[in-house]
């Protein structure tokens, strides 16, 4: 395994003080998947306290303490971050996140020490003198098997993140979940153990689930047989719920939603930021029919929807977190995700597309909406090709509002140039100008002026 050099530097130092380096979690599971390593991880042995780990690693770079109490450390060197720690023993003593009575121990066995971790893949070391792998709990077979097992009853369900957890890497990973592992999550589900989880905790968990899986799908599927959506009314009302068989021959709006995420997940841009939203929105986009859907004679529509949806939106994604800028992001998305092929249907005006580039970035929402379009089973999605959007998009490129609306051609500026004095007149005379722009009335910075003239009887 092959670290970064400043990590063979420590552990010699900790070995003229007869102490040891083991590298552990994340870094050598990834290393054994095949992965990219980015985060590197290191516990110590045979130190006698924190102190003493401080004033050794004092000599490599900064060293900051904020963790100290809970037996870690943060060492920057050359703009890389690395946590070392003392091996701990960790009890539960109360509901919140924190609550741990820490002890630290660096006598402890390898054994003893990895058994407060979660899963058995995050329960591998690597002694960087020996350069020999420790696997107390079967680790390494577990990775080469992809199945996700946990450690130890008793530990894992003192965090109760652990069930939000396992619904991550099982999905980022394509594991499989133990059957044993599978019971206890439930039984922490079912006996309300998740219930006092801060909501930035769960959150981080989701979107690392979204943002790193090949198939999000998996996750929310595995949530779902875990009895998960308990805590999420919005998704679980998707399940069972119809659709029309024309358009929708796959399922029922879960179902949908399902293949859809997918499909937004093979779309995404590489801006972890810009697909975030668009797979929040994706998984979003048809809350709106738990409320809109009607059967009559045997057929089901859904009108309404994608505006009715905005405040369902609003509602879920609030108890996941306080990032208020995303969800209000989010929103237009999936008020406005039929957008594309209701205006391809109609070969819509450039005007109509202007006015839509003022309420939604129009080549994120091709995106949603082809996610969309290509999550089921009818003959056009499984062509592959969404024409609606390429039209739309191409349309929206030659008049230039593909990723943003029209620059207002009038500007207070121009209007006290005019010999106006500024005052709350100006909003609705610039409003009343970008109306007129939009509708394609004025298109140059000369003709808003004509036109501002006019407005206000100014002569030329």
């Amino acid at each position: 395994m092959q670290l970064p050099s400043i990590l063979y530097s420590i552990s010699s130092a900790l070995k003229c003080k007869n102490a040891k380096a083991i590298v552990v979690g994340g870094s050598v599971r990834d290393y054994f998947m095949g992965m990219e390593v980015k985060d590197y991880d290191i516990e110590v042995y045979g130190i006698c306290d924190m102190d003493a780990l401080e004033n050794i690693l004092s000599s490599f770079g900064k060293v900051n303490i904020v963790g100290k109490s809970y037996g870690i450390l943060k060492l920057s060197h050359n703009r890389e971050e690395y946590d070392i720690s003392l091996p701990r023993t960790e009890t539960k003593i109360g509901n919140r996140h924190k609550d741990f009575d820490i002890t630290c121990d660096s006598s402890m066995s390898y054994e003893d020490a990895f058994k407060r971790r979660d899963f058995t893949i995050n329960a591998v070391g690597y002694d960087i003198e020996s350069k020999n792998f420790i696997d107390p709990f079967g680790g390494i077979e577990d990775i080469n098997k992809k199945c996700l097992r946990h450690i130890n009853d008793d530990t894992f369900v003192e965090d109760p993140l652990r069930v939000y957890r396992a619904v991550q890497f099982t999905s980022r990973f394509g594991f499989t979940l133990h059957d044993s592992t599978f019971e206890l999550c439930q039984k922490m589900v079912d006996n309300n153990m998740l219930e006092h989880l801060p909501k930035e905790r769960v959150y981080a968990e989701f979107k690392k689930m979204l943002l790193k899986s090949k198939y999000p799908s998996r996750g929310f599927q595995l949530a779902k047989e875990l009895r998960v959506l308990r805590y999420y009314p919005e998704l679980k009302a998707l399940v069972g719920l119809h659709q029309s068989p024309i358009y929708h021959p796959e399922g029922d709006v879960w179902t949908h939603t399902m293949m859809a995420l997918d499909e937004m997940a093979k779309l995404k841009t590489g801006d972890d930021k810009k697909d975030e939203k668009l797979l929040w929105a994706i998984l979003c986009h048809d809350f709106g029919k738990t409320t809109h859907t009607q059967i009559e004679n045997d057929k089901i529509t859904a009108i309404g929807h994608e505006k009715a949806g905005v405040e369902v939106v609003y509602s879920f994604m609030s108890r996941l977190t306080n990032e208020h800028k995303l969800i209000m992001k989010i929103e237009p998305l999936v008020r406005y995700h039929l957008a594309p092929s209701q205006l391809y249907k109609q070969q819509a005006t450039i005007k109509a597309i202007r006015r839509l580039s003022t309420k939604v970035n129009i080549e994120e929402l091709v995106l949603v909406a082809k996610a969309d379009f290509l999550g089921r089973l009818t003959p056009e999605a499984q062509n592959g090709v969404f024409e609606a959007g390429e039209w739309l998009l191409a349309e929206s490129k030659k008049i230039g509002v593909s990723n943003k609306a029209p620059t207002p051609l009038l500007q207070g500026r121009d209007l006290i140039k005019l010999g106006l004095q500024p005052s709350p007149a100006f909003k609705n005379i610039l409003h009343e100008a970008y109306e007129a722009q939009i509708e394609g009335i004025i298109a140059t910075h000369n003709e808003a002026l004509a036109w501002a003239r006019k407005l206000l009887n100014i002569e030329n």
